[in-house]
């Protein structure tokens, strides 16, 4: 693997999935949050820079790991990273967020956001992975 391209592929993903991430995260259904507000950590000034800079960090190591794997399992056809998304979504982010749904007071808007969210992400990373590594 080319680490030239292994690296632009990486910041192409993590800047596409930091948008997808601001939307489905943070735009759609925002106002959904506030039904539970005394779940929610206060995020004012240095500290929701700081908040903001870890989460943006998570997003390129889950691009990272994602396109790496691809690469490392020859998986880049269409079928196969694609697949590789959707079977992560299914393995981890999905019931994660289910599980949380069904402990945690979270309007069920916000957790299928989050939910699409998390498919979002991976299939950008898979397209990334496809097209500049494929």
């Amino acid at each position: 693997m080319n680490t030239g391209w292994f690296l632009v592929t990486v910041i192409v993903a993590s800047v596409l999935a930091s948008l997808s991430d601001w939307l489905f995260g943070g735009f759609l259904f925002h106002e959904k949050y506030r039904a539970h507000p005394e779940i929610w950590r206060e995020s004012v000034g240095q500290r929701e820079s700081l908040m903001l800079t870890g989460s943006t960090l998570l997003i390129v190591v889950t691009c990272a790991v994602f396109i790496y794997l691809a690469a490392r399992l020859h998986a880049l056809g269409w079928t196969q990273v694609l697949g590789l998304a959707l079977g992560i979504w299914l393995l981890a982010p999905l019931p994660l967020l289910a599980t949380n749904a069904l402990f945690i007071k979270i309007h069920p808007l916000n957790t299928l956001s989050n939910a699409i969210g998390w498919l979002m992400k991976l299939l950008i990373c898979a397209v990334a992975a496809h097209v500049f590594l494929g």
